[in-house]
């Protein structure tokens, strides 16, 4: 008698937990040889405003780590996905890419991860600031976590620009809730389990599988949201995005669709600023 696999059941990573869809729904994806390869749970709005509360409630204790404890756990996610490197590179194979291109950016993804890690304890040198003032006070110009950030990731790579938005986001101290790729979300999933069994706080990183056309009206004007980083969407998504930040005072930041995720100039102090408030603060000299 012959015997059938045991196939893993996906789901997103939302509040440090594994989530099934509020609705129950699920929409099939399948490999590169068109044959089913599983089951991705189709988050709906719900899903969504649970997962900014969930970020919402883990943001002050993150917020409040020092920058060392911050990069210590960015860097023990590289060394975790750098112990499963083999297995993410089958998964991107297996849904679709030459072995070639995907084993270079899952070894970006890694190496994407030490480098912001690296940035947590020397960002506030460069973007701080002493001011010059004409009177008896110091000035300073320090930074603060803007909060919970909405990302949304381009459908191809599927875990390359995820990680070059979550990194520069949670490395400051604010929270995410992220959308991943809506053709290949596994790799994304495979990283939800990743997050689970690391250092990161749960509610730090939130995971969304999905539509865009369902979940980016909801990303663009619910007020939690602090600012949206969004890559490979499109004109009418970049359209929606901008209206609702509009209503409800939010920074909105897009990827260009030609970005080459794979070259250093997508890695910079620029996406840590972006994500980003700036506090001036004034002190008496001799108090």
């Amino acid at each position: 008698m012959s015997r059938l696999p045991i196939t893993k059941t996906p789901k997103p990573y939302v509040g440090g937990a594994f989530i099934r869809s509020e609705s129950g729904r699920t929409f099939p994806i399948k490999d590169e040889a068109g044959n089913f390869f599983a089951n991705i749970p189709q988050c709906t709005r719900k899903d969504l405003r649970n997962a900014v509360e969930a970020a919402a409630k883990a943001g002050p204790g993150w917020a409040k780590r020092t920058a060392y404890n911050r990069g210590q756990i960015l860097y023990r996610l590289g060394e975790m996905l750098e112990a499963r490197r083999k297995e993410m590179i089958d998964v991107h194979v297996t849904l679709g890419g030459p072995k070639a291109l995907v084993t270079k950016a899952v070894d970006t993804a890694v190496d994407r991860l030490i480098y912001y890690a690296g940035w947590a304890d020397k960002y506030e040198q460069l973007l701080g600031n002493v001011n010059p003032v004409a009177a008896p006070y110091f000035n300073f110009t320090v930074t603060e976590p803007m909060g919970v950030v909405g990302l949304i990731a381009p459908d191809r790579p599927p875990l390359l620009p995820l990680i070059s938005l979550i990194a520069p986001a949670i490395v400051s101290g604010n929270t995410v809730v992220a959308l991943a790729s809506e053709s290949v979300p596994y790799p994304a999933i495979l990283f939800g389990e990743m997050l689970a069994t690391s250092d990161l706080p749960g509610g730090v990183v939130n995971i969304l599988t999905g539509f865009r056309k369902e979940l980016v009206p909801t990303f663009a004007t619910h007020t939690h949201l602090r600012a949206i980083s969004a890559a490979g969407v499109s004109a009418e998504e970049r359209r929606a995005l901008r209206l609702g930040a509009a209503e409800s005072v939010k920074r909105v930041r897009f990827a260009d669709s030609e970005t080459n995720w794979l070259a250093e100039s997508s890695q910079n102090l620029d996406a840590i600023r972006d994500t980003l408030e700036f506090k001036t603060t004034w002190h008496p000299i001799g108090a």
